[in-house]
């Protein structure tokens, strides 16, 4: 088996174009900060420049980190965040992105993660596999998703461009989650209407015993059913956390559904929606939340332009 250092040798080598004279700095919290101590002396040992900061840990995955790691991030040409919330859908990100400055979000990783699952898969596959569906993202007008029960949740997305997260980091300013692959879009604010399974996991909450039933009415969720649905719903506020915001299609062979949602997402045969911005992909809601949520075997139709 592979160490997490010659993971990491293989993961700069093979997913960046980048000389080892960049400056890079390895972003945690208090819950990864052990991990990130690891993947910051594999990064030393490889030759790369690298130094750690570290913040207490988000609450919820789109929080911004406090301004002085803002400001920070700044200050390097590649920034990871190894973070227990995703730092992905953040003002933050997206200023260091106007900068030049690539990120690359690992919320929720963990050493399994690295060493096991999607981190291993072909990323010349992934990033082939994930193209082409972000093109059939752009392509659509809707797409409707068919869960058990014979439920039904139609999501309008006609002229909203379909993003390519491929694990592969070619050019400055990048942005993407690793492991990856996944295809994703913003869908039209205010239009998606009908009801949806979530049968896989959720941002924040894990692994679900059991499916809950969301219900969407004018692209709001109006009702989640269970305990799990409440606890969703408090996550998301009574604000325009509870909008839909995206659609997303796992694209990664290796992926595993193990109830941490940077991988979950990403695996075959799922597809998840969230809830809260999408300002930084090509819609218009900005607020501090983002949650995802997966659903294994779903029915996809895809209508057409």
């Amino acid at each position: 088996m592979s160490s997490l250092k010659e993971i990491v040798h293989e993961i700069m080598k093979n997913n960046f174009l980048y000389k080892k004279n960049i400056s890079i700095l390895v972003l945690t919290d208090k819950s990864k900060v052990e991990l990130s101590k690891k993947f910051l002396e594999a990064l030393k040992e490889d030759g790369w420049n690298a130094q750690m900061s570290e913040m207490a840990d988000r609450k919820k995955s789109g929080e911004e980190p406090p301004k002085s790691i803002a400001q920070k991030m700044l200050d390097f040409e590649l920034v990871f965040c190894l973070t227990k919330h995703s730092l992905t859908h953040t003002n933050a990100r997206k200023e260091a992105n106007h900068h030049g400055i690539s990120v690359i979000t690992m919320p929720g990783i963990t050493e399994d993660m690295f060493l096991n699952g999607a981190m291993m898969a072909d990323y010349l596959q992934v990033e082939k596999e994930t193209n082409e569906m972000a093109e059939k993202l752009t392509d659509c007008d809707a797409v409707t998703i068919y869960t058990s029960d014979q439920l039904k949740l139609s999501i309008p997305v006609s002229k909203r461009k379909g993003i390519s997260s491929t694990g592969v980091f070619r050019k400055k300013a990048s942005s993407g989650n690793l492991p990856s692959g996944e295809a994703y879009i913003a869908p039209i604010e205010y239009e998606a209407n009908g009801q949806i399974e979530i049968n896989g996991s959720i941002a924040g909450i894990g692994l679900l015993k059991e499916p809950i039933r969301l219900t969407i009415e004018n692209g709001r969720l109006i009702d989640a059913t269970g305990e799990v649905g409440e606890r969703l719903l408090q996550i998301l506020g009574d604000g325009e956390g509870r909008l839909l915001c995206e659609l997303g299609i796992g694209t990664n062979y290796a992926a595993r559904v193990t109830g941490n949602i940077l991988e979950d997402e990403k695996a075959y045969q799922t597809i998840h929606v969230a809830f809260g911005s999408n300002h930084t992909f090509g819609g218009t809601i900005n607020t501090n939340v983002h949650i995802d949520c997966v659903t294994k075997n779903p029915l996809i139709e895809w209508n057409l332009t």
